[in-house]
C-alpha cells in the first residue's frame, strides 16, 4: 500500500477541521448549493434507516457518473433481490435527478464531507459490505477510513487528464496511497492505466475496461411528452446543443441564423448543463432578437419559437429523440466535453467542438466510424447542420454512431462479474 507522510498528516489533523467544514456548509447553504432539509447527511447523519442484509454502497461525483450506474445497479439487484444499494453523490442535481430514476431497494445519500468524524459517523450507520467509487473523485479520509475497517473496494470507470496526472505528480506517495487502498481499479483507457500506474498504483491491481457509459443504456423519456411537443412541432427540423457552457449559447444561435437562411423553420434547443443558467440565457437571446421560449417558464415551442431554451433536469432522452442533429457541449470552451453516448444511443447525430479530453479516445473512435464531426466555430457548426438536414446524411452518421454506443456491454458485464464475486466472498465470511 505504501506509506505518505502527507495522507498521514492529513488524517491527523482532519478532526481539528470540522469548524472549517461546518462553516463551509453554511455558506454552501446560503449559495443554494445544499438541500436544507438534508444538510445533516453532509455531516455524516443519516437521514435513512441501514436496511438489512447486504449493502452494496456506491459513490459517485456528478450526474453523468451517477447515471452510468443505474443499469448495474439494476442488474445487480435482480441477479440478488435480497441485497440493498446506497448510493451517494456531492451535488443537488444529482440527487434531484436520482430521485426519479432509483431502482426498489436503492437509497440516496448525500456523501459525507471529507473529515474524520462525518466519515466515521457514516461508516458507522452504514456499514457497507462493498464500497464502490466511480471516475476520479477520491476524498482521502473516505478511501483511508473505509479501507481502515476492512471493507472490499473498488474503483470504477476510473478516468484521469493529463492536468490531473500532472498535479498528483507533486504528491506521488498521496495519490499513490489512496490508489493501492482498492482490492481492484477497472480504467475507462489505457492512458489512464498509464497515469496511475506512474502514480504508484500497483499493476496486478489495473485493468483497462472501457467506460460504463457506453453501456449505460438509452436515457429514460415522458412518451407522452414527446408525443405533444412532436404535434407542436410538426415537420418543423430541430438541432438540439446539448450540456452547453457560457461562450456556447452565442455560438450555438450565430450558428443556428446561418442555417436558417437554408431551412426558414429551423428551431434550436439549448439545454444548459447547469439549467438555472436557463433564465439568464433567454434573456440574453432575446435582447439579441431571437424568439425564445423557456421550459421552466412553462413556455411550449410554437411555429415562432426560433430557439427553446430547455432548463430542466431529467428530460435530455426527451431532446436527445427529438432533434436528429445533437451538438454536445462543453467543447467549443476549454471544458473538456461531455458524453457522446447519450445522443448516439438515440439516433442523433453527433457534433462537438474541438475540447473533447475528457473522452477523446471515444470521440476518435466515433470518427472514425463517421458518426461524429468536429467543427471549430459557429460558421463550421451552422455549415455541419445544414449539411446534415438532408435526413439521409443525418441517419447515417446517426447509425454510425448508434453501432459504437451499443459495442460497450462488455464493460458493464466485466463490473458486473467482478462485483458478483466479491459480493460472494463477502457472504461467505
Amino acid at each position: 500500500m505504501g506509506y505518505s507522510l502527507g495522507l498521514a498528516a492529513y488524517l491527523a489533523l482532519s478532526p481539528r477541521l470540522v469548524g472549517y467544514a461546518n462553516r463551509k456548509l453554511e455558506k454552501r447553504l446560503a449559495e443554494g448549493k445544499e438541500d436544507p432539509n438534508r444538510v445533516e447527511e453532509r455531516r455524516g447523519i443519516a437521514s435513512a434507516e441501514r436496511p438489512h442484509g447486504q449493502l452494496i454502497w456506491f459513490h459517485a461525483a456528478s450526474v453523468g457518473e451517477s447515471l452510468s450506474l443505474l443499469d448495474l445497479i439494476g442488474r445487480l439487484i435482480e441477479e440478488h433481490p435480497d441485497i440493498h444499494v446506497l448510493i451517494t453523490t456531492g451535488t443537488r442535481s444529482s440527487a434531484e435527478l436520482l430521485t426519479k430514476r432509483l431502482p426498489d431497494q436503492t437509497i440516496h445519500q448525500f456523501a459525507p464531507m471529507d473529515t474524520v468524524p462525518f466519515v466515521d459517523r457514516f461508516l458507522d450507520h452504514w456499514k457497507p459490505d462493498i464500497a464502490i467509487w466511480t471516475e476520479s473523485e477520491l476524498w482521502p479520509a473516505l478511501v483511508a477510513r473505509t479501507h481502515a475497517r476492512s471493507i472490499p473496494m473498488l474503483l470504477l470507470n476510473a478516468r484521469m487528464s493529463q492536468k490531473s496526472h500532472d498535479a498528483w505528480r507533486w504528491a506521488p506517495a498521496f495519490i499513490g496511497s489512496l490508489l493501492n487502498r482498492f482490492d481492484h481499479i477497472l480504467v475507462q483507457n489505457e492512458q489512464t492505466a498509464q497515469f496511475l500506474r506512474r502514480l504508484g498504483a500497483t499493476t496486478d491491481k489495473i485493468r483497462v475496461n472501457g467506460s460504463l457509459k457506453e453501456s449505460s443504456g438509452a436515457l429514460p423519456h415522458n412518451e407522452g411528452e414527446r408525443a405533444e411537443l412532436a404535434r407542436l412541432l410538426e415537420t418543423r427540423p430541430i438541432w438540439l446543443a446539448a450540456s452547453t457552457h457560457p461562450g456556447e449559447e452565442t455560438i450555438v444561435a450565430q450558428a443556428n441564423a446561418l442555417a436558417r437562411r437554408t431551412a426558414h423553420r429551423l428551431l434550436l434547443i439549448i439545454a444548459p448543463r447547469h439549467p438555472e443558467r436557463g433564465p439568464d440565457i433567454a434573456k440574453t437571446l432575446r435582447a439579441d432578437g431571437w424568439d425564445v421560449g423557456l421550459r421552466s417558464d412553462g413556455d411550449e415551442p410554437n411555429n415562432n419559437t426560433e430557439i427553446y431554451v430547455a432548463d430542466t433536469l431529467g428530460e435530455m432522452g426527451l431532446w436527445y429523440r427529438l432533434a436528429s442533429i445533437s451538438f454536445v457541449g462543453g467543447s467549443l470552451v476549454e471544458i473538456g466535453g461531455h458524453n457522446p453516448f447519450e445522443p448516439a444511443a438515440l439516433g442523433s447525430a453527433i457534433l462537438h467542438g474541438p475540447h473533447v479530453n475528457n473522452a477523446r479516445e471515444i470521440y476518435v473512435r466515433l470518427a472514425e466510424a463517421g458518426g461524429a464531426r468536429p467543427v471549430t466555430n459557429a460558421n463550421s457548426l451552422g455549415q455541419a447542420v445544414t449539411d446534415l438536414l438532408e435526413p439521409q446524411k443525418a441517419a447515417e452518421m446517426a447509425h454510425a454512431a448508434w453501432e459504437i454506443s451499443s459495442s460497450g456491454a462488455e464493460a458493464s458485464d466485466n463490473a458486473f462479474t467482478l462485483i458478483n464475486s466479491i459480493l460472494d466472498q463477502a457472504g461467505t465470511k
